[in-house]
């Protein structure tokens, strides 16, 4: 299947200098694949970049500079969080509803993250693999911490209100699944 890009939109109450642009692309290469290139354009030494890290599980990326999807579907209520760190640490977690029954999910195999860093672009490209629900509806977002400590909120599309990256409002992207081969 072929990829689909998309650009993502500054939350209305948000401000940051550092960022021109920031545009996604998601693929589904397989069954229990997704593929997804995370570019942001603009000040990259503005930006707080987390160190490399060991890759594996950790809490609380959203809180810095990370990369993010949701993936839910169209018949059900439940759905997944995938955090991405250009650390390239990661977390997975599995919503029963909104906000609730939260829990963190190890995938069956831990996903590949590759940066790639210039003063004017950085690029957070991801593979995943083995995930096991179908999911048709996704929400692609990023969480932007400036060198300065304000963070900016950016997502293919916002509820009214406070960003909100879990609201239904931001899985404004439907993408079937790929057939199984």
């Amino acid at each position: 299947m072929g990829s689909v890009r998309r650009a993502l939109v500054l939350h209305p109450d948000c401000r940051c200098d550092a960022v021109e642009t920031i545009e996604v692309q998601i693929a589904r290469p397989g069954a229990g694949e997704l593929a997804l290139r995370f570019v942001v354009k603009g000040d990259i030494a503005s930006i707080a970049v987390p160190a490399a890290a060991d890759p594996g599980f950790a809490d609380g990326l959203w809180k810095h500079s990370c990369f993010e999807a949701f993936a839910g579907s169209s018949e059900a209520t439940a759905y997944h969080e995938f955090n991405f760190s250009p650390s390239s640490q990661w977390a997975a977690y599995r919503f029963d509803d909104y906000r609730s029954g939260m829990a963190a999910i190890p995938p069956l195999v831990p996903p590949e993250i590759d940066v790639d860093a210039s003063a004017c672009d950085l690029q957070l490209a991801v593979a995943l693999a083995g995930l096991t629900e179908a999911h048709d509806l996704f929400g692609l977002s990023a969480v932007i911490e400036q060198v300065d400590g304000t963070h900016s909120y950016w997502a293919l599309a916002h509820p009214l209100g406070k960003p909100d990256f879990h609201h239904k409002d931001c899985f404004a992207l439907e993408l079937p699944a790929a057939s199984a081969s």
